[in-house]
């Protein structure tokens, strides 16, 4: 069985997920982990995205981490692809596949039998004209006055899914997430542990952790970054405090401005992350903050997992 720990950034999965292998390794198993977090691909994007440390790893073998360079473009379903070859060979190695992250599309892509629509030339090259021509806005408002439940759950700054949303949508009439991950069967067995965290103690996590980036050498990263392709990359250079602190060393804007917008962005991230998991009824949800609640939800899933791969 697999287990995924997810909810919104900010609220502990990392730790949760080491703290759940190390628990299962007490049960008598053993445990990999399967990364679900699309930014934490991209080799060199360490701070920004709080990726561990393989110091502070605990010996927990970690795949899907550092997989792509800064220029390369990630796909849900090349995600898909290579996921579900490392989970099928933890499974086949005896392990519990754990599996964390809070790119919800990342998660339904790999727990569910997620099947992507198809696409059209005809209608892809319509949109990408729309854009240059009429602009981004344009067509998210189009996006939300269609269908306002995927618009939800969407980036409508990123242009890329703005236009394949609005593909799928001329294409199958249903929405490109939302619909599509709800009705998606199990592609293998799964439990689903969410963290929770209240949104005001959230929001000074999340303020915190991004003044943090900025303290432990985001620039420097980024600097280090851009001789490799990070401006030029399609998907890394959209990345939340990577975007603002490329222009921040353009001189586009003050330090001060940076931060404030990478802050801002990943609150309203963080929203659409709690907005997407909610809608999972399969998600056993626990306070973040409550050490016995998350600790008790911990062991439970490991007992399980354990038992079930008994069985």
């Amino acid at each position: 069985m697999i287990v995924a720990i997810v909810g919104a950034t900010g609220t502990g999965k990392t730790a949760a997920s080491l703290d759940l292998a190390d628990r299962i390794g007490r049960l008598g198993g053993t445990a990999e982990i399967v990364n679900a977090d699309a930014m934490q691909l991209y080799r060199g994007m360490d701070i920004g995205t709080a990726k561990a440390p393989v110091s502070e790893r605990r010996g927990v073998p970690h795949h899907l981490i550092d997989v792509l360079d800064v220029t390369d473009e990630a796909s849900v379903a090349a995600y898909q692809r290579d996921a579900r070859v490392a989970v099928e060979a933890i499974a086949a190695r005896g392990a519990v596949p754990i599996v964390v992250g809070g790119s919800g599309l990342y998660v339904a892509a790999l727990l569910t039998d997620f099947r992507f629509p198809g696409t059209d030339p005809d209608v892809r090259a319509h949109y990408e004209e729309r854009l240059a021509t009429e602009g981004l806005g344009t067509l998210a408002a189009e996006l939300l006055r269609r269908d306002p439940e995927a618009a939800a759950q969407l980036d409508l700054q990123n242009p890329r899914r703005v236009v394949r949303a609005l593909e799928v949508a001329d294409i199958t009439g249903e929405a490109l997430t939302p619909g599509l991950a709800a009705r998606a069967r199990p592609w293998r067995p799964y439990a689903q542990v969410g963290l929770a965290v209240e949104r005001s103690p959230l929001v000074d996590r999340l303020d915190r952790r991004v003044e943090a980036m900025w303290a432990e050498g985001l620039l420097d990263e980024v600097r280090a970054l851009l001789p490799l392709g990070l401006e030029r990359s399609p998907t890394a250079s959209r990345a939340i405090g990577y975007a603002q602190a490329i222009d921040e060393l353009a001189g586009r804007v003050t330090r001060d401005e940076a931060i404030a917008a990478t802050a801002s962005l990943t609150r309203r991230y963080a929203r659409r992350q709690v907005s997407w998991f909610r809608r999972d009824a399969s998600i056993e949800w626990v306070d973040a903050l409550d050490d016995d609640a998350r600790d008790a939800a911990l062991q439970a899933a490991a007992e399980r997992a354990l038992a079930s791969m008994a069985g």
